[in-house]
């Protein structure tokens, strides 16, 4: 499923070439470790990857379950929370945001859920209401908890309500592990897969 936050991501790169100050050397460098708390659980690192568009690093992503999963039909029937952790290793204003979700979901929504389109729509919406836009370094947690649902926060700060659907979870993660993902060697890497 084509979904908006991979053509954020490249836009990011194509808008902004100019990189972090601090630009981190090694992917687990940039994420806060092995393991994380989400709701009380401890969860492991499943995998972790660095996306590049045209040479320049865009920014790096770690997935968290509670146990190993080498593919995507195991990492979207785990039980139990799971977190997507991304630092941005790019600057991307808060219209710049927008406009590339909105232009991508104006064109796909007729392949969306409504519901899961109007989340997505959400995330854009919380997002772009943030003063300073996504700064190089900043960080983006995209939490999913059971019984409460997908909670989204900027630099460790909620910027939405909970969305409680968990397609609209699941959807995300497809951005990276679905049949099409945004970076092929990144879904590799996210599973915990040695490349081929």
């Amino acid at each position: 499923m084509h979904l908006s936050l991979k053509h954020i991501m490249a836009f990011a790169c194509m808008t902004t070439l100019i990189p972090c100050s601090a630009d981190a050397t090694e992917a687990d460098d940039a994420l806060a470790g092995r393991s994380t708390q989400v709701a009380g659980q401890q969860l492991q690192l499943n995998g972790v990857g660095v996306s590049t568009r045209l040479m320049f690093k865009v920014y790096t992503i770690g997935l968290y379950l509670r146990d190993p999963r080498r593919t995507t039909e195991a990492v979207l029937s785990s039980s139990g929370p799971r977190r997507l952790m991304i630092r941005l290793m790019r600057d991307l204003s808060s219209d710049d945001f927008e406009k590339a979700v909105m232009d991508r979901l104006a064109k796909e929504s007729p392949n969306l859920d409504a519901h899961v389109a109007e989340q997505m729509q959400k995330l854009s919406q919380a997002i772009a209401s943030l003063p300073t836009g996504l700064r190089c370094g900043d960080l983006l947690t995209l939490d999913w908890i059971p019984d409460k649902g997908t909670v989204i926060e900027h630099n460790q700060r909620r910027i939405a309500p909970p969305m409680q659907d968990i397609a609209f979870y699941n959807a995300l993660l497809n951005i990276w592990l679905g049949e099409q993902p945004a970076d092929p060697r990144l879904k590799i890497a996210l599973l915990g897969r040695e490349p081929s």
